[in-house]
């Protein structure tokens, strides 16, 4: 889990370089999705395309739609704000998976809980700043970050139900194959040739991000979730290291404060996700 923060990390540094040299969102999504499909070769290899078999195509349609539209906000609010910034935001997706577990899932959630989610949404509140959310919609980093972090939230909960006979392998190879498909189409209105380094970025964002999702399923697979989980938080770690690094973009007191609360919450619900529910 370590690893695959990490990962993603860096994903998200070499995506916002690429931004930076103005290539569009859409280009850095497809490239990504399909050099993401590189880390699959060996399982494919090895195993064959029944590894990624699915009797159920329609529920991959809507999770990897929906992921897609998640990754692009991130992308988005990457492009605008600091990386630990959007990363804090981000922190706030078990939060809303809790949330949403109630009118989707027909999960049962008591008070302690309602208040932990409140909680977290208030550091989210302090993460952001007022600064982050000036200027028009497109100007909106924050806006994007938060849209980003629902719109994964809904994914997560989705998966939560596929999980029950879907492999890891078979959701990360459909949401390539899709994303390629959707951004694709939108592809030819934004193209731009990339010059050498541009490719290499490419490549690296992608095998980067495909790797991450691998490595996060066999993490997943050697040891409950509730112990996997709280070491994403290490993202925060390596957000603002690259930040600071590539960027020169430095934390404030507002932004590690927020992502205190946030994280605080967060692992409160994972403390409390194996008690039974209310009665």
């Amino acid at each position: 889990m370590l690893a695959a923060t990490s990962l993603f990390a860096g994903m998200d540094a070499l995506a916002k370089l690429l931004m930076a040299a103005d290539y569009s969102v859409i280009q850095v999504l497809f490239f990504r999705a399909g050099f993401g499909l590189i880390p699959l070769a060996p399982l494919l290899w090895q195993n064959g395309m029944r590894v990624v078999a699915t009797a159920r195509p329609w529920a991959h349609v809507a999770r990897s739609a929906i992921a897609l539209l998640a990754v692009g906000c991130f992308f988005l609010a990457i492009h605008r704000l600091p990386l630990v910034q959007v990363t804090a935001i981000g922190f706030a997706a078990p939060l809303l998976v809790t949330a949403l577990s109630v009118p989707l899932l027909k999960e049962r959630v008591g008070r302690d809980r309602w208040l932990a989610v409140a909680a977290g949404f208030g550091g989210i509140l302090v993460v952001a700043g007022p600064d982050a959310w000036t200027g028009d919609l497109l100007g909106a980093g924050a806006a994007f970050a938060v849209a980003g972090t629902v719109l994964y939230a809904l994914a997560m909960v989705l998966m939560r139900d596929m999980g029950r006979t879907e492999a890891a392998v078979t959701t990360v190879f459909w949401f390539s194959i899709l994303t390629m498909v959707l951004t694709g189409a939108a592809l030819p209105l934004v193209w731009r040739v990339p010059d050498p380094s541009a490719w290499g970025l490419f490549a690296a964002a992608g095998i980067l991000g495909g790797t991450a999702q691998l490595l996060i399923s066999q993490a997943v697979r050697l040891a409950p979730a509730s112990v996997v989980a709280p070491f994403d938080y290490f993202h925060i770690v390596a957000s603002s290291s690259l930040g600071w690094l590539l960027f020169s973009e430095m934390p404030g007191s507002s932004t590690l404060a927020g992502a205190m609360v946030v994280m605080a919450s967060g692992l409160y619900l994972l403390r409390t996700e194996r008690k039974p529910p209310p009665q």
